[in-house]
């Protein structure tokens, strides 16, 4: 019997081989990449739900495969749950995680409410239907970057209970605590029971 095929909606290797690594027993997981899909992911649903399940849709019609999507966010609770779905994109359409961190910064400055968490959702279209699995960690944002590790928004953002960001953590020590290593880890719950 030939591995089950999933499809991993990312360009992103290196979120690739995170999950690969999870599910190497029971499932090939592939990349964008992998299967040679250079089109570019539209994302332009109002929240990061919609957005993680209209691109596990969209590709498995464009595949055929079963797969999943994953859409992650910064909610932090003095700017309303911004940047969220707009995280990425919070200093503009082509910004830099640089742009977008000075951005928070000078939105938070002398705000003595810094409370904020990362959330990712992942949608698995399988069989015919979607399944979502969400990992949230929540923290605070930092006064300024801390560290140089990870990517994105991780420089200002303290998990709970830590005094260190996560541009200052290992990924393994990240993972321990991280809202996507918690929405992956309910989608291979699932997908190693089914079997």
């Amino acid at each position: 019997q030939s591995m089950n095929k999933l499809i991993f909606a990312t360009h992103n290797s290196n979120k690739v081989k995170e999950v690969r690594e999870l599910l190497s027993d029971s499932f090939e997981i592939l990349g964008l990449d992998d299967i040679g899909f250079s089109e570019d992911i539209i994302e332009d649903k109002h929240t990061i739900t919609e957005n993680s399940i209209s691109k596990a849709e969209f590709f498995k019609i464009k595949t055929g495969y079963d797969c999943f999507a994953d859409d992650t966010g910064l909610e932090v609770d003095a700017l309303n749950g911004q940047p969220g779905v707009f995280s990425k994109r919070f200093a503009g359409p082509n910004a830099s995680s640089d742009d977008n961190i000075n951005k928070l910064l000078e939105m938070l400055e002398n705000n003595t409410n810094r409370a904020a968490r990362f959330k990712t959702v992942i949608s698995l279209s399988k069989n015919g239907e979607i399944i979502t699995f969400e990992g949230v960690c929540e923290g605070n944002i930092a006064h300024e970057r801390m560290g140089s590790l990870g990517f994105g928004y991780d420089p200002v953002f303290i998990p709970k209970d830590r005094n260190i960001s996560f541009g200052q953590m290992s990924l393994g020590q990240k993972n321990l605590i991280a809202h996507r290593a918690k929405a992956i880890n309910k989608l291979v719950d699932y997908l190693t029971n089914l079997y």
